[in-house]
């Protein structure tokens, strides 16, 4: 079985984070979210696994190398615009070649993995394989991952009848016929292929997976489905990356590999990576502090990564998300935020007092 990584997205919901920087490298618990879909998928045992990239791939790239250090071998395969999930599967036939995948979206966090997922999966084809004489079911041809929703018309919409067959996927219907919402996980046969040189693109000019999957349901496939455990949320913007920071960082196991003095207090699950100099502060997990970071007369608040190589003196932050070489200093009160790479954020001394900003296309600044 081989892995369909998709990472060719641009990310317009996280600017400007993402002007600069792929939207599946921004990171989460100090870890880029793309290499989260790719550790699950090589505990699942997939380790051939093909990367789709768009005008962040050299990016991409970088980051992820060979796979070598993920103990997978990864095969970038570029596309040229974002033309659907559909036209994903298409462009990388040659790399997929008969050999079932799952296909994963790069910005997805689980906390389900995919051990079970695909576990399920093989069982039961296993069992369609051997029928007995009071079940008789033909191999599935594909899988999907389903979460009920409170906002159906904003996914791809299963409809399941009472004997749990998947009968009917609708894309982000205006009258869902159900609330369970297609997580961006599936697995998928060669079957697959054919359905997606078979369907045309959708009135938003994409060739949708669903209507993909829509058409081996109309030509005899069976299609089942697993129910999502545990939560899922999609990283493309601001709250829901913070969220998955938060979720994350609550399994945390404390570790301190840098410097903390004496006038400093650790409280609860808190990582301090090797470089790290904590002085005069107080941080309360869970919290990581990056490599070569350095926290003086600061407080650090709950579900709060900060990233390597930043300084932080004389400030109070939680529930945020410092990206790498950033510089807070003087901030009474920083929370619920996303700073970039190479950010500074200080209070002036200044006279007359006032806000004073810089800042770029598409940010966001909340003054209270």
């Amino acid at each position: 079985m081989k892995g369909l990584i998709l990472s060719g997205g641009a990310g317009t919901r996280l600017r400007p984070i993402t002007h600069t920087s792929a939207k599946q490298l921004v990171p989460v618990a100090n870890k880029p979210i793309l290499f989260y879909g790719i550790e699950d998928m090589v505990e699942a045992g997939i380790t051939d696994i093909g990367i789709i990239t768009g005008e962040t791939g050299a990016e991409v790239m970088e980051a992820v190398g060979d796979g070598s250090d993920f103990g997978a071998k990864v095969t970038y395969i570029p596309q040229d615009e974002p033309l659907g999930l559909a036209h994903c599967v298409l462009i990388a036939r040659d790399f997929l070649g008969d050999d079932d995948f799952v296909m994963y979206l790069g910005d997805n966090m689980l906390q389900q993995g995919l051990v079970d997922f695909v576990a399920t999966f093989e069982e039961d084809r296993e069992r369609a394989n051997t029928p007995t004489l009071h079940e008789d079911l033909a191999p599935p041809a594909a899988q999907i991952l389903l979460c009920p929703v409170p906002d159906p018309h904003r996914f791809g919409v299963a409809e399941v009848d009472a004997e749990g067959h998947v009968v009917r996927l609708v894309e982000k219907p205006a009258d869902p016929p159900s609330d369970l919402a297609l997580v961006g996980v599936y697995l998928f046969t060669p079957a697959i292929h054919t359905a997606v040189e078979a369907i045309e693109p959708s009135p938003r000019g994409e060739l949708e997976i669903t209507d993909a999957i829509q058409w081996l349901i109309d030509h005899g496939h069976r299609v089942r489905h697993d129910r999502l455990t545990g939560w899922w949320l999609d990283t493309g913007k601001k709250d829901p990356l913070l969220e998955s920071n938060r979720r994350v960082l609550e399994t945390l196991e404390p570790r301190v590999d840098g410097t903390v003095d004496d006038t400093s207090v650790l409280d609860g699950r808190v990582v301090v990576e090797e470089g790290a100099v904590v002085v005069d502060s107080h941080i309360r997990g869970p919290a990581v502090i990056g490599a070569g970071t350095r926290i003086e007369r600061t407080y650090v608040g709950p579900f709060t990564a900060v990233a390597p190589d930043c300084v932080i003196t004389d400030s109070e932050i939680e529930h945020s998300v410092v990206l790498e070489r950033s510089t807070i200093e003087g901030v009474p009160r920083l929370t619920d935020s996303l700073i970039g790479r190479d950010a500074t954020v200080r209070r002036s001394a200044g006279r007359p007092a006032a806000t004073r900003l810089m800042i770029g296309d598409d940010c966001t600044i909340d003054l209270l």
